[in-house]
């Protein structure tokens, strides 16, 4: 079994609390241990997405992008 498989796995049968809470708290948590688990879950959307929300995807993660390297540069 795959990296992707066992996320998938660990998270059938949860409801749509259940997975807005393991969302959350691996945001909150900012643990790396939790990153291929929200990879897996972007990598899911990204698919089943159409043109207009990977578009709206694609603004939101260039917006966030460039507020959190303001003054870096």
């Amino acid at each position: 079994m795959n990296i992707r498989d066992h996320i998938i796995n660990n998270f059938k049968g949860d409801d749509y609390a259940e997975l807005e809470r393991a969302i959350d708290e691996s945001i909150k948590e900012q643990d790396e241990v939790t990153l291929p688990g929200m990879g897996v879950f972007f990598e899911l959307i990204w698919q089943g997405a159409d043109r207009s929300l990977k578009d709206n995807m694609l603004e939101v993660i260039k917006k966030k992008i460039a507020e959190s390297t303001k003054g870096t540069a």
